[in-house]
Formats: structure tokens, sequence, C-alpha cells
């Protein structure tokens, strides 16, 4: 895929190379756990003024506040993480 070719902004051709793609492909397994740690920073050291407006709502919801939403924003990202554990160790399919 190091050859693959896609549009850039402005109609020129981009190439993304080998190096390229393999950083593109590690910050995406960055996403998930860094929800996952802001979600337990947040539990553990308060939601600060965004707790307090979600607090001061009549009826509060079960997905209002900053932990529910990093804690779904984790799990939306983690695909890439689903798809490296699929493969199996080394990258090897299961057959």
């Amino acid at each position: 895929m190091s050859g693959a070719r896609s549009r850039a902004p402005f109609g020129s051709p981009m190439r993304w190379n080998g190096a390229t793609l393999r950083a593109a492909e590690w910050l995406s397994l960055a996403a998930a756990p860094t929800f996952a740690v802001m979600a337990l920073l947040t539990g553990v050291l308060g939601g600060g003024k965004m707790a307090m407006i979600c607090g001061a709502a009549p009826e509060p919801s079960a997905l209002c506040g900053m932990v529910p939403m990093y804690l779904l924003m984790s799990a939306f990202h983690s695909a890439p993480w689903l798809k490296l554990m699929s493969h199996g160790r080394g990258g090897a399919r299961r057959s």
C-alpha cells in the first residue's frame, strides 16, 4: 500500500509512503486508551465546571457528564484495537 494515491485538497495527487501509513496506524491505536485514561482521571479528580452544569439539570441523564462521554469516545475509537486483536499475535491471520 505504499504506492496508494489519494487526492489532496486542491486536486493535487498525494503519495503515502510506508512510514506515513505505519504512523497513521499507530496514531489510530492511541485514541481509545487516551480517552479511557481521561475518563479515569475525570472520575477520580472530578468533573469540574461541566459536572456542576450537569448536576443543575432538573432530571440529570445517565449519559450526562464527562466520564460517560470519554467512555463512549473510547468505545467508538476501539475499532483499530479490535482489528489488531482479530489478526492475532504478530499480525498473523487465523485460519
